[in-house]
């Protein structure tokens, strides 16, 4: 009886083929404004999570939130716990993340919600004004996340923990 031919990974073709193909899925959750636009509020690809960008709506309402730019800040990150949540993660597992501000005088008050829903490792992370936000949001933040085991390089050549 002649055994499947291997594959290059020493496998047989049939088990190659379906463990090289990474599974798209589709998620949403209503713990998250829905999507406002043709896009998916996050897409699970293999071990990554893709999350769109999210402002300050309300998911109950949809309306966005009352208040300063902190208080934006807070309902965004909210928003984008509930949809990692979704994705049986939690913002433990981002690892990167951009921030669009409409003006960068906002920063700090930014940086300091941000700071309390991002512990060590914190994620990669890129700051950029821009013109203006749908709904006239002060604040949108989009952010990748990799389900899998953290490692702390120590420099190079440096061994995980």
């Amino acid at each position: 009886m002649n055994s499947p031919t291997p594959s290059r990974w020493g496998v047989p073709w049939q088990v190659a083929a379906l463990s090289d193909c990474a599974m798209k899925t589709i998620l949403s959750t209503r713990a998250a404004p829905e999507a406002i636009g043709p896009y998916s509020q996050a897409i699970r690809a293999d071990r990554w999570v893709f999350l769109s960008g999210q402002i300050p709506l309300d998911p109950a309402t949809g309306q966005l939130v009352s208040g300063d730019v902190s208080a934006q800040t807070e309902r965004v990150l909210q928003n984008l716990s509930a949809v990692l949540a979704a994705a049986n993660c939690d913002p433990s597992d981002v690892v990167r993340t951009t921030i669009y501000l409409v003006d960068l005088a906002h920063f700090a008050a930014v940086n300091d919600v941000y700071g309390r829903h991002f512990k060590a490792p914190h994620p990669a992370r890129s700051t950029v004004q821009v013109a203006a936000l749908p709904r006239g949001a002060q604040v949108e933040i989009d952010a990748v996340a990799f389900i899998g085991r953290t490692v702390r390089a120590r420099g190079a050549g440096a061994k995980p923990r």
